[in-house]
């Protein structure tokens, strides 16, 4: 009798337990600015690259942009896609979906205030072939780390990896890891781009939980903003942008430094640049 009861009990044990873990991750999320918030909320200046693997065409791409692109009508109303916007000053709703019958989370749904519906699919599909359609949210798929859920993201339109024309090709793809404390949401994304950048670009952002948060709907509309002839793209041509020096001069950041790159990601580089903080080189206008 008591080898019954006990084998009866270790059934409730067993059907009680989940099948593999699986952490909700749904819930209305606010963004929780710190040390990022100047580069997060107004925005970063002209020429700051530090800290970015850009590779030379990412350097001569941001190089090239002009702040007055964002007064097209193309781009008023363009969302943040979806490796940048856990950067954006946007509230988050995450929800989910639940098999009916394994009741398993087979998808998340994650939405900004700036960006398009972006599911989460957690039930195995494959990615779809590389030419096909390619949008703001990407294509997500993911699987359980333990309590991580580890994403794999393809499919994204061109974006950028700073607000401030540093560009992030079509060509990326985009690895997240959500991590959840309590109320408290970590996700770190890493951003591998063969075209722009040489080396992956990890970031973590952080959100807290709210629940008296609510998404409000994102009625944009666009207006002409500057009068200018048909076709007219803003940009500065190589070798002609004057502001990139003003970032470095104002902080007293050296000019090399500015300019990003792999070797400025790391605490081995201020040996390098020990003695020469405040410094900027006199050819630096325009310089690669």
């Amino acid at each position: 009798m008591k080898t019954k009861t006990w084998l009866r009990f270790g059934w409730l044990l067993w059907a009680a337990a989940p099948a593999f873990a699986q952490v909700d991750f749904s819930g209305e999320w606010a963004p929780r600015f710190y040390e990022d918030q100047l580069e997060r909320v107004p925005g970063p200046e002209i020429g700051d690259y530090l800290g970015l693997p850009l590779s030379a065409a990412g350097r001569m791409r941001a190089d090239s942009w002009d702040a007055s692109i964002q007064t097209l009508p193309e781009w008023q109303c363009r969302p943040h896609s979806a490796d940048y916007i856990w950067r954006g000053p946007s509230n988050l709703r995450v929800s989910k979906e639940v098999d009916p019958v394994s009741r398993e989370i087979t998808a998340f749904h994650a939405e900004w205030l700036r960006s398009i519906d972006r599911p989460i699919y957690l039930d195995g599909r494959p990615h779809p072939p590389e030419e096909a359609l390619h949008s703001w949210a990407g294509f997500s798929t993911a699987k359980w780390d333990g309590d991580v859920m580890t994403t794999k993201v393809t499919h994204l339109k061109e974006g950028y990896v700073r607000r401030n024309g540093v560009p992030r090709s079509e060509k990326a793809t985009l690895t997240e890891h959500w991590i959840r404390h309590g109320d408290w949401l970590t996700v770190v994304t890493i951003v591998n781009d063969p075209v722009n950048l040489t080396e992956p670009f990890v970031r973590s952002t952080d959100y807290e939980l709210d629940l008296h948060q609510q998404i409000p709907p994102y009625p944009c509309e666009v207006v002409r903003e500057v009068e200018r002839g048909k076709g007219v793209v803003p940009h500065h041509l190589p070798g002609t942008n004057m502001f990139l020096q003003e970032y470095g001069q104002r902080y007293g950041v050296p000019y090399d430094a500015t300019r990003g790159g792999a070797e400025t990601m790391y605490p081995e580089y201020r040996k390098k640049m020990k003695g020469v903080m405040g410094k900027n080189p006199p050819q630096a206008a325009g310089g690669a």
